[in-house]
């Protein structure tokens, strides 16, 4: 499927990875909504690219449908193109200092992380049904975000593992019930990228962590993650499986 003028959303698309790819999709032709919990960041990554945006709360499901249907207002179609970016990286062990547990935190990166994502794709997909096929057969994409740490998560990611491999898991069954409409769905697993929670850090924990990269041993550039984002929506024949982009890279325990 070609990106030029067809709608495409993007959740988190006001920073990190959801911004690239809301760029690259809007470079390449898309009409492009983000969807995104901070509304004036979403703005002005909107402005930028010629888009629009919408604040949104992807794990409260009314605010999802909204999100979808004020994309289809705007642009005067149901999107073709989803990309699911938004999403919170809170760490904690099971059982922290002093037998302190994180029972509300797992609850919390659950909610957003794979309920947002459920959320957004079920009223994604439900839009796009409604679509005429393109000479294709297709009527959309939705490419989901899962992570690294769905195989190899470290000591502290038990939430953010579980939910980023409930993302990947629930990519096939997915797209095998979309598959009549016409609707493919795919998952990116990345690595660690130039974010700007890596930004943050000092160079030496960034040292120490791109040492554990075998090639190219440095972070990912966001916009690498862009380009995969768009090679997926062009590539018909990508269904129902998960990617990982990551330079090889296994996460240690720590």
């Amino acid at each position: 499927m070609q990106i030029d003028g067809h709608v495409a959303v993007v959740t988190g698309g006001a920073s990190g990875l959801g911004e690239a790819a809301a760029r690259h999709l809007a470079e390449q032709g898309a009409l492009v909504t983000i969807l995104d919990y901070d509304g004036v960041k979403a703005e002005k990554v909107a402005s930028e690219i010629g888009g629009y945006s919408q604040q949104c709360d992807v794990s409260n499901e009314e605010q999802a449908a909204i999100g979808i249907s004020s994309a289809m207002a705007r642009f005067g179609s149901a999107p073709r193109i989803v990309v699911n970016c938004a999403g919170i990286g809170r760490a904690a062990r099971i059982v922290g200092r002093e037998g302190k547990t994180s029972v509300s935190l797992f609850r919390q990166v659950i909610e957003v992380n794979l309920i947002g994502t459920y959320n957004i794709m079920t009223y994604a997909a439900q839009a796009m049904m409604d679509l005429p096929p393109l000479e294709s057969g297709e009527r959309g994409i939705i490419i989901n975000t899962s992570s690294a740490a769905f195989e190899d998560g470290q000591i502290g990611q038990s939430a953010y593992a579980a939910s980023k491999g409930g993302i990947a898991s629930m990519c096939l069954p997915a797209a095998r019930e979309l598959a009549k409409p016409g609707i493919r769905v795919m998952a990116i697993a990345p690595g660690l990228f130039n974010t700007p929670m890596m930004v943050g850090l000092p160079e030496e924990t960034v040292t120490q962590i791109t040492a554990n990269i075998p090639f190219p041993a440095r972070l990912g550039a966001p916009a690498e993650f862009g380009q995969l984002v768009g090679d997926i929506v062009e590539n018909s024949y990508l269904n129902g499986t998960v990617i990982r982009l990551d330079g090889a890279l296994r996460l240690p325990p720590r």
